[in-house]
């Protein structure tokens, strides 16, 4: 009997087990149309259209809040009633678009579940809660509400038929977070309009908005540590800018006689750098 092995012959281990005596390089193929197989590549292309999704929603978002940003800086422009309608609206044409960039993110939505992908485009939506808020303020002197908010999210789809004579409508609900902390950083532009309407010889704006951050900062007071904690953490930046519209009030009364008007701007603004100074030292 001949002791030469061939290709697929086994040989006895020391330890008495049975190897075969194939190259230990060669690979097993894999049955394509098995049903594991299948089902793992459906669970891979599953995954990775998901991801696409959520960076497309990421890049929305940012469009979103740089757009937003820029509404912003544009509505700081309103120096009087000469330029108040140009401005306004130049800020309307500005958010329009912004809206065209949630209808995307609408789109994108669509049969999804919101909450998935919520965190790729929510600083999108704080940012124009807190634009579109900053707009209303300065033409209604008032808050606008998280539903007449939403009535503006919703838009007609063109893509589907109409069903029972009705287009098809999409939308995108703003969170009652969202609203929130959008509103929460309005209060930071409302500081910042403050000292520029001194500056431009208003004397009445600083009282309007001193009260109309007093009844925010209730209601923010109101849920307190019980909500989520970016709200928490955004009230003491909300109590900061009341402080400093507070104190802008109290040199109006007492100094507003003594002081020239093109000068009070330069002192609320160094008030305000001590106020910041000394709360975070504290």
């Amino acid at each position: 009997m001949s002791n030469k092995e061939g290709p697929g012959s086994f040989k006895k281990h020391k330890h008495g087990i049975f190897q075969s005596s194939q190259r230990k390089d060669e690979k097993f193929s894999v049955d394509s149309s098995s049903a594991i197989v299948m089902a793992f590549q459906s669970f891979q292309h599953e995954l990775d259209a998901r991801h696409d999704k959520y960076e497309r929603l990421v890049k929305l978002g940012r469009d979103i809040t740089i757009e937003s940003k820029r509404t912003i800086f544009l509505l700081h422009r309103v120096t009087s009633e000469n330029n108040m309608d140009e401005v306004l609206a130049e800020a309307e044409s500005k958010l329009s678009a912004v809206r065209q960039k949630i209808k995307q993110v609408a789109q994108e939505l669509v049969g999804e579940d919101m909450y998935q992908f919520h965190r790729a485009f929510t600083p999108g939506l704080q940012e124009y809660v807190e634009a579109v808020t900053f707009q209303h303020f300065i033409t209604s002197r008032m808050l606008f509400s998280i539903s007449e908010i939403n009535k503006q999210l919703l838009f007609e789809d063109l893509q589907m038929p109409p069903t029972t004579e009705k287009a098809h409508t999409l939308g995108i609900q703003v969170t009652p977070v969202d609203y929130l902390l959008g509103v929460a950083d309005l209060t930071g532009e409302l500081m910042r309009l403050c000292i520029s309407s001194v500056g431009n010889g208003d004397m009445d704006t600083p009282f309007e908005l001193s009260q109309f951050l007093r009844n925010i900062f209730d209601g923010f007071s109101y849920i307190g540590n019980t909500g989520p904690y970016e709200i928490s953490r955004k009230l003491f930046a909300l109590k900061q800018s009341l402080s400093k519209v507070e104190n802008a009030c109290y040199t109006l009364k007492v100094r507003g006689s003594e002081i020239p008007k093109h000068m009070l701007a330069d002192l609320f603004s160094a008030k305000s750098e001590i106020i910041e100074h000394d709360d975070v030292i504290s």
